[in-house]
C-alpha cells in the first residue's frame, strides 16, 4: 500500500546526476528526505519522455511487487511541482529505498549513481550548502548590506564560517582559474572600493557590477556561491526581482560568465530571461542554492 502525505511549508532540494535533476522533499516529522522515483528512473534509463518513464516505473513496480519486495510498500506519495506549474502527487522513496531501487538496475551507471547518492554531505560544500539553506529562515539575511563589499563579506563569512579560516576575509594572494588572472591582490582594496561605488539602479548596471565583482574575485574560494546571493539581494532591493537559477543550465551560465568581461550581453540576456518577482518565495530561494552549488561542481 502506498502512503500519501501532504506536507505544508516543505523544504525542496534538487540534486544533480549527469546533468539530470533528482528532486527531494524534506519530511520534518520524520527528519528525512524523500526522493522522486520518476526522476531516478529517468536518469537510470536515459529517458527524457515523461510518459515512457512513468510506464517503465509502472512495469517495474508490478514486477517488484510480484517478487514480494518491500520496496513498493515503502513508497510514499508527495506533491511535486511539474513543468506546467502545477503540483501533482508523485511516488517518493527515502534514502534506503533509493539504494534498493538503484540495485534493480544492474549496470555501471546504476553503480555510479549509488556511489554518488551515498556520498557524504559532511564535505565543506555539503556543510556550506546547509548553511545557505538556513539563511532563508535566519534574520541574518535582513542585516546584510546590499551591494557593498562588506555585504559580500557577510555572506561569505556566513556560508564558510568554521569551514575556511579565511571566511569573510579579502584575499592577500593572487589567484587564477582556467588561465584567467583575477584582480591583483595588491590593488584589490582599491578595486573593491571602485566596484562598491558603481551605481545599481537599472538591470544593466546591476549585472555590470556583478561582472566586475566576479573579475575581482575577492576570496580565495567560494566567490561564485557568495556573489550569486549578493546579486539576488541587489536585484531584490532595486528591482523587486531575483533570478530563477533553475532556468539557467550550468553550461550556459559558465559560458556566459567566461564571456562576460568582453561580451556582457550574453550574461545579461541569460539572466534577464530568468528574472522572477517571487523574491520572498522559499522554494525559489532553495532551488537557487541548489543550482548555485551545482554550477561549482567539477565535471
Amino acid at each position: 500500500m502506498v502512503n500519501i502525505k501532504i506536507m505544508s511549508n516543505t523544504k525542496i532540494s534538487i540534486r544533480f546526476f549527469d546533468d539530470r535533476e533528482v528532486r527531494a522533499v524534506w519530511d520534518e516529522q520524520n527528519a528525512k528526505w524523500w526522493f522522486s522515483v520518476l526522476d531516478i528512473v529517468a536518469l537510470l534509463t536515459d529517458q527524457d519522455d515523461y510518459t515512457k518513464t512513468r510506464n517503465y516505473w509502472k512495469y517495474l513496480k508490478a514486477k517488484i511487487k510480484k517478487e514480494t519486495s518491500e520496496l513498493v510498500s515503502a513508497t510514499t506519495q508527495l506533491k511535486l511541482l511539474a513543468s506546467d506549474g502545477k503540483r501533482y502527487l508523485s511516488d517518493m522513496l527515502d534514502y534506503a529505498g533509493i539504494i534498493a531501487l538503484g540495485k534493480e538496475f544492474p549496470s555501471k551507471k546504476a553503480n555510479r549513481f549509488i556511489e554518488w547518492f551515498t556520498y557524504s554531505d559532511e564535505s565543506i560544500d555539503g556543510k556550506s550548502k546547509t548553511k545557505a539553506y538556513a539563511m532563508f529562515e535566519s534574520s541574518f539575511i535582513n542585516s546584510i548590506e546590499v551591494g557593498t563589499t562588506k555585504g559580500l563579506q557577510q555572506i561569505h563569512a556566513y556560508l564558510f564560517g568554521g569551514l575556511y579560516d579565511f571566511a569573510g576575509q579579502i584575499r592577500q594572494k593572487n589567484i587564477s582559474k582556467g588561465g584567467f588572472q583575477f584582480a591583483v591582490s595588491r590593488f584589490l582594496g582599491d578595486t573593491l572600493m571602485q566596484i562598491e561605488a558603481m551605481t545599481e539602479t537599472t538591470f544593466d548596471e546591476i549585472v555590470n557590477k556583478y561582472i566586475v565583482m566576479n573579475i575581482a574575485h575577492p576570496f580565495m574560494e567560494g566567490n561564485g556561491r557568495s556573489a550569486r546571493i549578493w546579486l539576488d539581494l541587489i536585484l531584490k532591493k532595486r528591482l523587486k526581482k531575483c533570478v530563477d537559477w533553475s532556468k539557467i543550465s550550468k553550461r550556459d551560465y559558465m559560458n556566459a560568465m567566461m564571456l562576460s568581461p568582453i561580451q556582457s550581453s550574453v550574461l545579461k540576456t541569460l539572466l534577464e530571461k530568468a528574472l522572477t518577482t517571487k523574491i520572498n518565495d522559499r522554494e525559489m530561494f532553495m532551488k537557487g542554492i541548489d543550482y548555485s552549488y551545482y554550477y561549482e561542481e567539477n565535471d
